[in-house]
């Protein structure tokens, strides 16, 4: 077989699609594509794709389950034949996380057809903080964006929640959007076997008609532009990014933190795409929704749009200043308008306190749930009319059956999902009573957003829809009142926390939540607050990062009280993001830096030992992706390489980088355990984490899946602490991990030494 030398440079870390079609492996025919290695440049390997591929599965998944991972029982051992020796010399490729790597490769070579490819070692060995973070830029987010047009239907229209009978794709129309309507119905005619069925919505959307439509379930339109078809003008969706696993459409909350990540990524087009739809979703369905599916007509999420669309301002082309300006003044329009009909309006607003609550308006069973969800709910209420569980669900979700106490309890289980937090013990039969923390920190920051950007960006020149000017002093005056209610209402000084408030029974509860750091976040706390609030850090901050609530909150744990996913031992992305943030603001970088290391932990060893997995939230305690929680855990189920992570956990990785210096990265590059970074603990961090982990391991586990949890092995801490840079105190700063007291100064850390943006890494350990 005859060979030759190809000249053509290529980037061993560029893109799939770049990677697998240019250069070197441009044909993907052995006879065309070996070269020879060049002095001092790492090794190259001539692969058969479709039989490494095999032989890779065949030796090493031994689980079946399609990926490489520390569970198999393989040998984790594989020779690869020499590019520089035509394949006839091998060299032997060892290690869970290389060959979980290699799987990944030959999947993404055979995507473009390759039959050959040429593969660098440095595609395999790479360092895994490079390479989770390449993956997201390069792929996930390509992986998780949809349009809603004539190419993206097919693929948006799909709902894995859809347990209704009637599963043709449908999509909603608003009543005043007849182009669009025109351009979905030639589309339907266009593409029969889409079995597409075209809907308008009516002028008022009330509660009763987005019940009648539950058996009817459909994706709602989103933002469309004019633009040049073949045959002329038509239309094209506005693309965005979608969460992932079963949840694809856009969701409210998930989407912001997916455009910081976009826009920490260069994405600003997308980004800024995702603003404008949620402008379109307040304009044509009163609010930003749960998500675009009819079901979700009804409810909101925690409202992020001011912040959202400042951050995409702030990266537009300053040569356009205008263009910018008019187009922030549109999107400022929609979040008064949501801000005023939405929030600020019963029953959501709460008169006495002028606090706001998750309240939405709804009825019936929420349709969007697995169908078994609430029978452990509706059982005694079936027995007691002597019918099954599901012929009560049909009367009571046709008012044939009145019963008051639960009404209650779905009231304030749409309020826990349009809250983002379900489910929780926090909010378990209460939840639409309370004037969250969170939610009224995200209102505050709206206060401020509106009236800082009328000042120092819009040259004092805002107005609503209706046409009144808006006032920065008016916008400034309602910051400061919410700011005193929330003081009065949700802030407790002894214990150095903000709670949220019971507005029927007119008490503050008692659950220690992490969404307490987002009145930092928004700027709310006073330097004093945000002093005690740094000092209850301990109580939530886990070898993985911040719990969502403390133990201690969430309650004993048994067969009839399960574990919640947003109480503890979970952690999720939007409070580590809030958190880093709110104490950056407060110039707390030490804190910030430490607590994006151990979330940057956490994600970068599961995706070293997990064939690359970019999971929905982590057992921050167990240091596992393998919950045992209601739902499971998204993101997890697929076969061979990863294509889409998770939404919010591609953003936190990408931001939480923006953190930690030079040499936390190179801690992080070989997965170095966050504790042995610092000289010092706390007593109360080491005798709180003892006793939680403990109790994590027997009520996650179970006692049966310890094998699936990612641990630490004294070996592996041998091996990484000769890694760790010789100078703790040069490296990684004096009070990475020091005990706050009194005395603590805000400035005793400079922000250039937990922000370096260098990379520097170390070389990732052989597993």
């Amino acid at each position: 077989m005859s060979f030759r030398r190809i000249s053509e440079s290529l980037d061993p870390t560029a893109s799939p699609q770049i990677y697998y079609t240019t250069g070197r492996n441009a044909n993907g025919d052995r006879k065309k594509i070996s070269t020879v290695k060049e002095r001092g440049k790492e090794q190259r390997f001539v692969i058969d794709v479709d039989k490494t591929f095999n032989q890779i599965l065949e030796q090493e998944d031994t689980d079946g389950d399609g990926q490489i991972t520390i569970n198999d029982l393989g040998p984790k051992v594989l020779s690869l034949g020499t590019a520089d020796s035509g394949g006839y010399r091998k060299f032997i490729i060892k290690g869970n996380y290389m060959l979980s790597n290699l799987l990944q490769e030959l999947a993404l070579a055979k995507d473009y057809g390759r039959k050959y490819v040429i593969l660098d070692e440095a595609r395999l060995n790479e360092n895994p903080v490079s390479r989770l973070s390449r993956m997201i830029k390069d792929i996930f987010w390509d992986g998780l964006t949809r349009c809603i047009d004539a190419e993206g239907l097919e693929h948006i229209c799909a709902d894995p929640k859809n347990r209704s009978d009637n599963i043709s794709p449908r999509i909603y129309i608003p009543y005043d959007e007849a182009d669009v309507y025109k351009y979905y119905k030639e589309i339907s005619e266009q593409r029969p076997h889409l079995n597409l069925d075209v809907q308008y919505l009516p002028k008022d959307i009330t509660a009763n008609y987005v019940k009648s439509i539950n058996d009817k379930p459909g994706i709602l339109t989103l933002k469309m532009r004019k633009c040049e078809g073949t045959s002329g003008p038509t239309l094209q969706g506005v693309p965005f990014v979608v969460p992932g696993g079963r949840f694809n459409e856009m969701y409210g909350w998930d989407s912001y933190f997916e455009a910081l990540g976009l826009l920490s990524d260069g994405r600003i087009d997308l980004a800024k795409g995702m603003v404008e739809n949620f402008a379109y979703e307040i304009k044509h369905y009163g609010k930003i929704l749960n998500a675009n599916r009819s079901y979700y007509l009804s409810r909101s999420q925690p409202p992020f749009l001011t912040d959202m669309a400042i951050k995409v301002y702030n990266e537009l082309n300053p040569f356009e200043s205008k263009e910018n300006k008019d187009w922030l003044r549109e999107v400022f329009k929609s979040a008064i308008k949501e801000y005023h009909n939405v929030w600020m309006a019963e029953p959501r607003l709460d008169r006495k306190t002028m606090l706001s609550r998750y309240r939405p308006d709804g009825q019936g069973i929420p349709p969007e749930t697995e169908a078994s969800h609430f029978d452990h709910i509706v059982s005694k209420y079936a027995k007691k009319y002597n019918i099954s569980i599901s012929e009560f669900n049909r009367l009571y979700n046709n008012n044939e059956i009145k019963e008051p106490e639960l009404d209650e309890y779905f009231l304030h289980d749409r309020a826990v999902r349009e809250s983002g937090h379900d489910t929780t013990y926090r909010f378990d039969g209460i939840c639409a009573n309370l004037a969250t923390v969170d939610l009224n920190a995200l209102l505050y920051k709206y206060e401020t957003d509106i009236a800082d950007c009328i000042t120092d960006i819009l040259d004092d020149d805002l107005e609503d829809f209706e046409g009144n000017k808006q006032s920065a002093e008016e916008w400034i005056k309602r910051a400061e009142q919410r700011r005193k209610n929330i003081d009065k209402y949700l802030w407790n000084a002894e214990e150095k926390l903000y709670f949220d408030y019971d507005t029927i029974k007119e008490e503050m509860t008692t659950y220690e939540s992490a969404t307490a750091y987002w009145m930092m976040w928004a700027g709310c706390a006073s330097e004093d607050q945000a002093k005690k609030l740094a000092k209850s850090v301990y109580k939530f901050e886990m070898v993985g990062g911040l719990v969502s609530g403390t133990e201690k909150s969430r309650g004993k744990i048994s067969l009839d009280r399960p574990n919640r996913q947003w109480d503890f031992p979970f952690g999720w992305a939007p409070h580590q993001i809030m958190a880093w943030a709110g104490f950056d603001r407060y110039g707390m970088w030490d804190i910030a830096a430490r607590l994006a290391y151990r979330w940057l932990y956490i994600i970068t060893k599961s995706f070293v030992e997990f064939n690359g997995v970019v999971p929905e939230k982590f057992d921050v305690v167990g240091l596992s992706h393998k919950v045992e929680v209601e739902y499971g855990n998204v993101g997890v189920d697929f076969k061979f390489v990863p294509r889409e992570g998770f939404g919010w956990m591609n953003a936190s990785y990408q931001l939480g980088l923006e953190y930690i210096n030079k040499q936390m990265k190179r801690a992080l590059g070989t997965c170095t355990d966050p504790d042995l970074l610092s000289a010092t603990e706390r007593l109360e961090i080491l005798t709180i984490r003892r006793k939680s982990t403990i109790a994590a391991r027997e009520i996650t586990c179970n006692g049966s899946v310890s094998a699936a949890v990612t641990k630490i092995k004294p070996d592996d801490i041998i091996r990484q602490a000769a890694m760790v840079p010789s100078s703790p105190r040069d490296s990684i700063g004096d009070n990475l991990l020091a005990p706050i007291d009194d005395s603590y100064n805000l400035e005793t850390v400079s922000p250039a030494s937990f922000k370096s943006n260098e990379s520097n890494f170390l070389s990732p350990l052989e597993n």
